[in-house]
């Protein structure tokens, strides 16, 4: 199994997830000097977090991959279908960002263009993704921690359905949808993916559900191994949905994301 390390965050968010990279070889593994980082993380909806991605744990990611040497910092999602996502991000105050001292560059996955990916799958033929995801050098993911009423479960993989264009989205949450998320993570590879598990989902989810506080952040070059991980602290509290879940692996998304050779 791919390396997942975990640390408990202090007061200074910024230093923690600094130190919790640091724990995976340091950004300087992941960014080279004049790269295009995109960072994706969960606007699915403008609820608080966990539901959805904190907006000051973004603004301390970006400041430090512009520190370690990123030319372009990009941040952008695609909300649930039935949402406007530039409502839903300007809810969050994430367009606030701009004004800082190292600004990232705002998408909104709705208002660009599209490229379609072939998937060599009977149940998902292809895929359209944002055409700006295909112009970075290096791809961040910044999931929340939750369980997910249609899904079981939503962490790194399930992350990746933000990029799928919505009226494919819509399609997909038809039939065969945990496989379905296992597939589309063939097209799209994060370098780098930073959970923040400082509160979580243990019922319901995606947009509400009963929150305990891990308190913890984690990180992996793998998002199989990052959602066991991820699993484990979910089940780690009583009351939780998952708990009849004997192993991470049995959950159909990350067993199917396996098999396609995903860790």
């Amino acid at each position: 199994m791919i390396k997942v390390v975990k640390i408990t965050p202090k007061a200074n968010l910024k230093e923690s997830i600094h130190n919790l990279v640091e724990e995976l070889g340091g950004f300087k593994r992941f960014i080279s000097t004049g790269d295009v980082v995109f960072v994706k993380p969960n606007f699915n909806t403008a609820d608080p977090f966990p539901a959805s991605s904190d907006v000051e744990f973004l603004k301390c990611l970006t400041e430090l991959l512009y520190q370690h040497g990123a030319k372009l910092v990009a941040i952008g999602d695609s909300s649930t279908v039935t949402l406007n996502t530039r409502k839903i991000m300007e809810k969050k105050g994430v367009f606030e960002l701009l004004n800082s001292d190292t600004p990232p560059r705002m998408y909104v996955f709705e208002e660009g263009r599209w490229v379609k990916s072939a998937i060599s799958s009977p149940i998902l033929k292809s895929v359209s993704i944002p055409e700006i995801v295909t112009k970075a050098d290096k791809i961040i993911y910044v999931p929340c921690l939750k369980t997910h009423k249609q899904a079981q479960y939503t962490g790194a993989l399930k992350l990746t359905v933000g990029f799928v264009k919505p009226i494919e989205r819509i399609r997909m949450h038809l039939k065969n949808l945990q496989e379905k998320v296992a597939l589309i993570n063939t097209v799209i590879k994060p370098d780098l993916v930073i959970m923040d598990a400082r509160k979580c989902f243990i019922t319901r989810g995606p947009t509400e559900g009963e929150i305990r506080e891990p308190n913890l952040l984690l990180a992996s070059t793998g998002r199989v191994a990052i959602d066991c991980a991820g699993v484990k602290i979910i089940q780690s509290f009583k009351g939780n949905s998952l708990s009849h879940i004997k192993i991470p692996t049995d959950i159909p998304q990350i067993k199917t994301a396996i098999e396609l050779g995903i860790y």
